[in-house]
């Protein structure tokens, strides 16, 4: 069988409207803009006194299996790696908050996955996610949108911290600044003149462009062996630490803020690719939810944090992306990252910044799905899309909108119009807020 008819048999290339090259460029695409947590997620864990190099090798391998997954199960052009905010909860909060060693800590992630495997195998996952109101689901795209522009313009430092506000803006005339507003620029006209790969080839020019700035440096090497993991991989505690209150608080935790970040993630994404259905259920949810529980668990097992689907994948299906080849590239570029770090961690976050921004833009358009007369409809979705990027959580956003549907759906008289698993998700979003 020649490789383009198992490609097609395998993805349904034109069934989805799309060919290899579009589906390449598409997952080199979206690697470019999550490789960071390759440098990243070792730092994180490194706190919590981990072998960093380890690390680094066990994120590798977490994202290739969890996106491999995806491609081959869930056929979605959506990648999967160690999530950021999850890692620094189990680096910083576990253990130097909670006391706890890093290996209770994996432990843990450990026993979710496999509860999340549990509950994928039931169904009880993608439930979920259908009762989720259409007009939320959009709203999710658009919240994301308006996250992972935050967080580019974040890397490239034109949004700061600041004591008095939260956050400003920063110093303009900065090299990582400039890197990222070129960078904007030029791939803005690439795209206005719908130059194919147009994201791909922003993120090298602005690469380019911050090498003789200095916001980036060439690699003293190109190659280099990966790691071993043997420091920290299958380092589970053992019993008389599994069934304590602590594991029970750590365990809540982690399940609600990985299942709304991967659901959130699924649903925002898939919204943009018009994959939801008109009743605004997502297919194949269940196989897709099975990677990022399979990735979780082979994660733990590795030495690293919960696996989540990651925002970045937004940056793929804007190149064109539609099924799994997208997420087998992906995979692939980790796979090849093991062996050519040093390059691959030379691309700083200021040259991925225009991307992430420019896809926030192509998240803006669900939001004309949204009825915005219906204030019932219209204001739990702007809770949503705002409390995003504001609470730096895709699962806050959740929370808000979901939780504002449910009160104003019931008090208008609309109750009836609610999912009973949307009741059951409100009691125990409230919960959790209790315990915290």
């Amino acid at each position: 069988m020649s490789t383009n008819k198992f490609l097609e048999n395998q993805f349904k290339l034109t069934e989805n409207g799309t060919n290899p090259r579009t589906e390449v460029l598409a997952g080199i695409t979206t690697f470019m803009t999550m490789a960071y947590i390759l440098a990243v997620n070792p730092y994180y864990l490194g706190l919590a006194e981990m072998d960093v190099n380890a690390v680094f090798t066990a994120t590798a391998l977490a994202s290739l299996v969890a996106t491999l997954v995806m491609a081959f199960y869930a056929n979605y052009p959506f990648a999967l790696a160690p999530g950021m905010g999850l890692n620094a909860f189990f680096a910083i909060t576990i253990v130097q908050i909670m006391g706890y060693s890093w290996q209770f800590a994996l432990t843990a992630v450990f026993i979710e996955g496999l509860i999340f495997l549990a509950l994928t195998f039931f169904n009880i996952r993608d439930k979920i996610v259908d009762a989720i109101p259409v007009s939320l689901k959009h709203a999710i795209s658009v919240g994301i949108g308006l996250f992972i522009a935050f967080i580019g313009l974040q890397n490239a430092e034109v949004i700061i911290a600041s004591p008095a506000t939260s956050v400003q803006l920063g110093d303009m005339t900065s090299a990582p600044a400039l890197v990222a507003l070129a960078g904007i620029i030029i791939t803005g006209v690439l795209l206005i003149k719908k130059i194919r790969g147009a994201l791909l080839i922003g993120i090298f020019v602005a690469t380019a462009i911050s090498i003789p700035l200095g916001v980036a440096d060439l690699p003293s090497a190109i190659f280099s062996a990966p790691p071993s993991i043997r420091p920290i991989a299958l380092q589970f505690v053992g019993f008389s630490e599994i069934f304590t209150y602590d594991m029970v608080v750590v365990l809540i935790t982690l399940l609600i803020v990985d299942m709304l970040d991967t659901i959130g993630t699924l649903v925002g994404v898939a919204s943009k690719t018009n994959i939801l259905r008109e009743d605004g259920s997502l297919p194949r949810a269940k196989q897709a939810l099975f990677a990022d529980a399979v990735g979780t668990t082979f994660g733990a097992c590795v030495g690293t944090s919960t696996v989540t689907t990651y925002v970045e994948s937004a940056a793929g299906v804007a190149e064109g992306g539609r099924t799994g080849l997208t997420a087998l590239t992906t995979a692939v570029m980790f796979g090849v990252a093991l062996f050519f770090s040093p390059l691959f961690l030379v691309v700083p976050g200021a040259a991925t910044a225009p991307a992430l921004v420019l896809v926030g833009l192509f998240m803006m358009s669900p939001i004309q799905k949204i009825d915005l007369s219906d204030y019932t409809e219209a204001i739990p979705a702007f809770l949503a899309i705002i409390m995003m990027p504001l609470t730096y959580s895709i699962a806050e956003g959740i929370i808000f909108g979901v939780t504002s549907y449910v009160f104003l759906k019931v008090l208008t008289g609309k109750g009836t119009k609610v999912s009973p698993i949307a009741y059951v998700l409100v009691a125990i979003f409230i919960l959790n807020f209790i315990l915290h």
